[in-house]
C-alpha cells in the first residue's frame, strides 16, 4: 500500500500545485460561512505550506477559540495551541509555524490540510498519519467535526486507503461543500 500511496501524492502535489497557481477563488469565505453555523465551537486549523490552499481569512473570522497543530513527536497524535491574528509563531517539527506559546485546546471542529480527496469523504495526506491519530482519538471522546479544505482539482476517483484511515465529515472547495453522510 505505501507504494500505492506514495504515487498517489506524487500526482496530488503535481495537480495542487497547478490549482495554487490558478488562484483561491472563494475559498476562505466559503470555508468562512460554512464554519459559522458550528456555532462558536473550539476550532482547529492551520498555517498553510508551500501550495496547500489558505485557511487564515476563515480562522481569522471564526468567532470562538481556534488552535493550530503541534507536531509533538513521531506517531503521536497532534496537539493543539491557541491562535489569533498577531500571534508570535515559530517554527515547529516540518517547517510549520507554530505559537510560540499559549494555552493548550482540544478542538471539536478541525481543518485539515490534503493531498486529495474523493467522493467517500477519504483523504490522502503526507504519510505522517498524524490526524488520523488525532481524529480517532478525539473522537473515542465525543463528536468531532473534520472539515477538509481543497481545491476542487484535487478531488481524484478513490483515494487509497488504510484501516487507519479516518474519513472526513465535509470538504470545502472553492466550489462549495460537500457534506458526506
Amino acid at each position: 500500500m505505501s507504494d500505492v500511496k506514495a504515487l498517489a501524492r506524487a500526482e496530488a502535489f503535481a495537480r495542487r500545485a497547478l490549482a495554487f497557481a490558478a488562484g483561491q477563488g472563494q475559498a476562505a469565505e466559503i470555508l468562512a460561512d460554512y464554519l459559522a453555523g458550528q456555532g462558536g465551537k473550539v476550532l482547529s486549523g492551520y498555517m498553510p505550506m508551500r501550495t496547500e490552499i489558505d485557511p487564515l481569512p476563515a480562522m481569522a473570522a471564526h468567532q470562538g477559540t481556534v488552535g493550530v497543530p503541534v507536531i509533538m513527536g513521531k506517531a503521536m497524535p497532534l496537539r493543539f495551541r491557541e491562535w489569533s491574528p498577531g500571534t508570535k509563531m515559530v517554527e515547529g517539527a516540518f517547517k510549520a509555524l507554530i505559537p510560540e506559546e499559549g494555552a493548550w485546546v482540544e478542538p471539536e471542529v478541525l481543518i485539515v490540510p490534503l493531498l486529495s480527496f474523493d467522493a467517500r469523504g477519504y483523504r490522502l495526506g503526507y504519510g505522517g498519519g498524524f490526524y488520523d491519530r488525532t481524529l480517532e482519538g478525539l473522537r473515542a471522546r465525543g463528536p468531532v467535526l473534520a472539515v477538509g479544505f481543497a481545491f476542487a482539482a484535487q478531488e481524484v476517483a478513490e483515494v487509497p486507503i488504510d484501516a487507519t484511515d479516518q474519513r472526513l465529515d465535509a470538504v470545502v472547495t472553492e466550489k462549495g461543500v460537500t457534506v458526506f453522510a
